[in-house]
């Protein structure tokens, strides 16, 4: 028996069936395809239009799509992880009731919040548990109603983000497959350049943060923009570097889908072929926690057993960081 290690065994995917296209964001907002495409690489979104349905209905939806597909059930779950910006409701726990509703009766559940890189950080922490022994089936879910939370008169950020949901299944692994390595950071610098300034302790809400629309996403663009290239390129190289990996050893980059420009200049600086790249940026936008289990959904196919996959994220605080993960399974 080798050292317990925490591999994927299983991922789901949703989004939802409205698609946001850049034609129809020229009637909304003063843009056009053109240059939506040319500055972040995206043609459409996808939005939940339905009353009453949050991010945990985003993450039922990928949980059962993710059930559907392996021989685990529920209620064998020992824990759920709900990574997510936009829980349902503030205080009552958004994983609490994903768990209860897919079934998870056995499991207890938490909300793990760090922007665009949450899904990354899950799965550093599911891979934890998993190591730890105590533990043996974590589903790590990932999604975000975006829409919830954007102003779309606001160029700057309504031709970004998209709705979706994302799930995986960790499972220990004595093979040698699984989560290898990690380097995560933070930086609370950047707190001021990608944020929704009103409705939390600091400025709760009230009739002037509503009027001057301080509860949807603020973002300066350019300043994030130059942190992301910078930062979420140059951990990819550095985790490459710590475990003596090649171009050719790496056979799959999954990039948050923040920007396709960022994209670009990660595996440019990895010096990957673009045919390695995981990429879904041009149909779904940027859905936050979503992007990464949804590259892994849409691409499952063609991942290897043993196959070397390199995770990369940035986000809102800012946060960032990267993982080096082996393949468990063939589809």
């Amino acid at each position: 028996m080798g050292d317990i290690k925490a591999a994927i065994t299983a991922v789901g995917g949703y989004v939802p069936e409205y698609v946001l296209s850049n034609e129809i964001l020229e009637t909304m907002v003063e843009t056009n395809d053109e240059w939506i495409t040319a500055r972040t690489g995206i043609k459409e979104r996808r939005i939940l239009k339905a009353p009453l349905q949050g991010s945990s209905f985003l993450g039922i939806k990928a949980c059962e799509d993710l059930f559907s597909k392996t021989s685990t059930k529920p209620e064998e779950i020992d824990l759920v992880i709900f990574a997510t910006a936009t829980p349902d409701m503030p205080v009552a726990s958004s994983a609490a009731y994903l768990a209860s509703e897919i079934g998870a009766v056995n499991a207890f559940s938490f909300d793990l919040q760090s922007a665009c890189s949450s899904f990354l950080y899950g799965m550093s922490t599911a891979s934890s548990y998993i190591e730890s022994g105590k533990y043996r089936h974590i589903l790590l879910v990932g999604a975000d109603k975006m829409s919830s939370i954007i102003d779309y008169t606001d160029r700057s950020t309504c031709i970004i983000f998209g709705d979706g949901g994302g799930a995986v299944l960790f499972s220990p692994n004595t093979e040698g497959l699984g989560l290898q390595d990690e380097i995560l950071r933070t930086d609370g610098t950047g707190r001021e350049f990608l944020k929704i300034g009103a409705g939390g302790s600091l400025l709760p809400a009230s009739e002037e943060t509503l009027k001057n629309k301080q509860h949807f996403v603020f973002q300066d663009g350019k300043t994030v923009f130059k942190f992301a290239v910078s930062n979420m390129a140059g951990i990819s190289e550095e985790i490459m570097q710590r475990n003596n990996l090649t171009s050719s050893d790496v056979d799959w980059l999954v990039p948050h889908q923040a920007n396709k420009r960022i994209i670009d200049a990660t595996y440019k600086r990895m010096n990957l072929d673009s045919e390695k790249v995981l990429m879904n940026i041009q149909r779904y936008g940027n859905t936050t926690s979503a992007t990464l289990p949804l590259l892994l959904s849409d691409y499952q196919k063609q991942l290897k057993k043993g196959d070397n996959l390199i995770f990369a994220a940035f986000g809102g605080g800012f946060s960032w960081g990267s993982i080096y993960l082996k393949w468990a399974y063939n589809s």
